[in-house]
């Protein structure tokens, strides 16, 4: 573990552009620093002047007290990158889509860890529900490849999640294909994974997550806690829910609306922030999650479809059931009472504010012979301690899935624009994994029939445990 922790997996030699500089930014930075042979002369940070420096300061980096919006992009970053650079987006409120065009016509390497709209994009109540979805973020970004070979490489949405639970997802079909169908190969295409799980029944998968970590501080009236962006948590929580939508599903809820049949998206007309689904963790049991949107949703059920000449065969379920930290849980709660205006006061929560508690953050799959297999991380605030100074677990792990990314972009140059599910997810795991705490893989028997409640009479529903209305909590 120490040899990891020490090793440096690259080398850059042109400048970096690293534009937002959150809790997970300041995380970030010190991996690079620790794991890329570059000198903090070539970074700059890029955010509003009401950011922490704090940690760029020390680290010796060029800070750069300004927002970028849509009137000064484009004189901001020609003076600060050229062809063979990289800029690292982990801000808020600024449109990835149009920094990623930017940098494909100029010949700049691109990382981001979610896809942002410029400011407002997410509550604009001009704009129809769907075209504040992430679908179609996710469609305006795959927009951008033109088809040519050679182009800069883009990773788009390379956090945790997004970003490593579609390695997640590769790694638990490869130990449940083992499982159940001895003698399997590790596939090596997009086909091949969409075949997999196929063959293993998978009919949902959830990207399941519950984080326990406390602050010795709790919430108060009138704030908003949590343990990454607050403003990116409350933009998610404004959107309208949405999921990837599987092969076998029957019933249609009456909120949901076919985005694009092609590619399985559906969303509700309800703010996720208002929309829980049933899951499970192995440590946590049975939960009732937030249905946040999220790309990984999309681009998991995306790529593994199966296509034949009469159309789509097979497609999982896919969805995120977050179930947050206490305080976040009330946060939001108070939000929605206040139609989703945001409170004056927002506090992160530090590694030091922090008394206890982990994120536990992975993948379940379900449907197979085995019913329910949860695959992921277990970082506790001990751990992160230990690891990366400045970061609590939410944020090392975020910050373990954007360091992989760059090391890959910049060893890949040009790869032109690519998703997590694109990735080789071994190469990738092997950089991120030493920040991730405990990588576990559980089976169990929980289905979201058994999480309903015996105390009232059948809602007449399809009894199918892996129907979407069967997770749902209207």
């Amino acid at each position: 573990m120490t040899a990891s922790l020490e090793r440096q997996w690259t080398h850059f030699s042109g400048r970096m552009l690293m534009i937002g500089f959150g809790c997970v930014a300041q995380g970030v930075l010190l991996l690079l620093l620790r794991h890329i042979a570059m000198r903090p002369g070539q970074i700059t940070v890029l955010a509003p002047p009401e950011c922490d420096y704090s940690v760029a300061e020390s680290c010796g980096v060029r800070v750069d007290k300004l927002a970028v919006t849509r009137s000064n992009l484009s004189s901001i970053l020609p003076e600060r990158l050229e062809a063979g650079d990289f800029l690292l987006n982990l801000s808020v409120d600024v449109s990835c889509v149009d920094l990623m065009a930017w940098c494909q016509a100029h010949g700049v390497l691109y990382l981001d860890a979610c896809t942002e709209p410029w400011t407002g994009g997410y509550l604009d109540a001009s704009l129809p529900p769907e075209a504040r979805t992430n679908h179609a973020l996710r469609q305006a970004a795959l927009a951008l490849r033109d088809g040519k070979r050679g182009s800069p490489t883009a990773v788009i949405t390379h956090g945790v999640n997004p970003g490593l639970v579609s390695h997640f997802v590769k790694q638990a079909l490869v130990n449940l294909g083992r499982d159940l169908l001895p003698g399997i190969s590790v596939p090596r295409d997009q086909q091949g994974w969409a075949s997999l799980a196929q063959r293993l029944g998978i009919r949902a998968i959830h990207i399941a997550e519950r984080d326990t970590q406390a602050p010795s501080q709790r919430k108060q009236v009138g704030e908003f806690v949590n343990t990454w962006s607050v403003e990116g948590l409350h933009g998610e929580a404004c959107q309208p829910a949405e999921l990837g939508w599987g092969s076998h599903e029957r019933w249609l809820p009456a909120c949901a609306r076919l985005l694009d049949g092609a590619n399985g998206a559906v969303w509700l007309n309800r703010p996720g922030g208002e929309t829980r689904v049933r899951s499970w963790t192995p440590l946590e049991g049975s939960y009732h999650g937030f249905l946040i949107t999220h790309s990984e949703s999309l681009s998991i059920a995306d790529y593994l479809t199966v296509r034949g000449s009469e159309g789509v065969s097979y497609r999982p379920t896919v969805l995120y059931a977050y179930y947050p930290c206490d305080d976040t849980v009330l946060s939001l709660h108070e939000a929605a009472g206040r139609n989703w205006h945001l409170q004056d006061r927002r506090r992160l929560l530090g590694a030091d504010e922090i008394v206890s508690g982990m994120d536990e953050l992975g993948v379940l799959l379900l449907g197979h012979a085995r019913n329910a297999y949860w695959y992921g991380s277990r970082l506790t605030i001990e751990q992160t301690r230990k690891l990366c100074p400045f970061n609590n677990a939410t944020s090392l792990q975020t910050a373990a899935g954007v360091l992989s990314g760059v090391v890959w972009a910049i060893e890949n140059p040009n790869a032109g624009i690519v998703e997590p599910d694109d990735l080789p997810f071994r190469e990738l795991m092997a950089i991120a994994g030493p920040y991730l705490g405990e990588m576990v893989g559980a089976y169990g028997d929980w289905t979201p029939l058994r999480d309903r409640c015996a105390l009232f009479a059948d809602d007449g529903r399809d009894d199918d445990p892996w129907q979407f209305v069967n997770m749902l909590l209207d």
